[in-house]
C-alpha cells in the first residue's frame, strides 16, 4: 500500500478536496445571503472564487492529504477578516494575532487512517514557518441534539451546518489547544505559537504530540495490514 502525502493546497490542486470540501460555504458565505439565494447559489463556483482569493492575496489557506492522487481530507485556514462567519459566533471576534482554523474533514479512508492529527501538525508547521502567533478555531460540544463527531467525514451529509462542519471541542483540546472564549456549544480554542520566551516549547510540545500520534496510528495499521 502505497503512503499518503500531505501537502499545502494550491489554485492546481483545487481538485485534491473532497466533494463535500469543494461545495461547502458554512464558513465561506454570510449565512443570511446563503439563504436568500437558496435554490440559485453555485456553491462550488462560490467556494473555488473564496479559495483563489484568500490563497492570492494571504497565501495557501490549507492542507491536503492524498494517496495516489484521490484526496483523504483536508484542513483550511484563513485569517479572520476573511471568513464572513466568523464574525457570528457567541464567542466571537478571533484574536486579531490569531489565523483561524475553519475545517478539519477526513474521507471514510482518511478517518480509517485517523490522519485528523497529521493535517493538524502540518497546519501548525506552515503557520509557524509564516511567523503566525496563534491559531485559533470554534469548536463545538455534544448538545442533547446529539454528539459532535471529532473529525467532520468529507462524505457526510451535503447539507452543511455546525454539526457537519464544525471541528470537535474535544478533539482541539486533545491536541494542546485551550479555551479561550468559554460557551457550553461553541467555545473558542486557541493554541499558541508565538509566546515570548515559551513559544518554542509550545509549539515544539504541540508537533510532537501531534507526530507521536500520527506515528502510532501507522503502527497500528501495517500491523493490521500483515494480518
Amino acid at each position: 500500500m502505497s503512503t499518503h502525502v500531505i501537502t499545502s493546497l494550491t489554485l492546481d490542486s483545487l481538485d485534491q478536496l473532497s466533494a463535500h470540501a469543494r461545495r461547502c460555504v458554512f464558513w465561506e458565505m454570510d449565512p443570511g445571503a446563503l439563504h436568500d439565494a437558496r435554490g440559485f447559489c453555485d456553491q462550488e463556483f462560490e467556494k473555488e472564487a473564496w479559495l483563489s482569493m484568500v490563497m492570492l492575496e494571504w497565501g495557501s489557506c490549507g492542507q491536503v492529504a492524498v494517496r495516489d492522487g484521490k484526496p483523504l481530507g483536508s484542513a483550511l485556514y484563513a485569517p479572520p477578516r476573511m471568513i464572513p462567519r466568523a464574525q457570528l459566533f457567541p464567542t466571537s471576534p478571533v484574536s486579531s494575532d490569531a489565523v483561524l482554523l475553519t475545517s478539519l474533514r477526513l474521507e471514510p479512508s482518511g478517518i480509517e487512517e485517523e490522519l485528523g492529527p497529521s493535517l493538524l501538525a502540518a497546519v501548525v508547521t506552515d503557520l509557524v514557518r509564516r511567523g503566525v502567533r496563534a491559531l485559533e478555531a470554534f469548536g463545538i460540544r455534544s448538545d442533547d441534539l446529539g454528539p459532535a463527531s471529532d473529525v467532520a467525514s468529507a462524505t457526510a451529509a451535503l447539507e452543511c451546518s455546525p454539526a457537519e462542519c464544525m471541528i470537535s471541542a474535544e478533539f482541539l483540546e486533545d491536541y494542546g489547544f485551550e479555551v479561550v472564549a468559554p460557551h457550553h456549544r461553541y467555545p473558542r480554542l486557541r493554541l499558541e505559537l508565538n509566546r515570548d520566551h515559551e513559544w518554542k516549547v509550545d509549539v515544539e510540545e504541540a508537533l510532537d504530540r501531534l507526530l507521536k500520534a500520527a506515528a502510532l496510528e501507522m503502527v497500528e495499521i501495517s500491523e493490521l495490514a500483515r494480518v
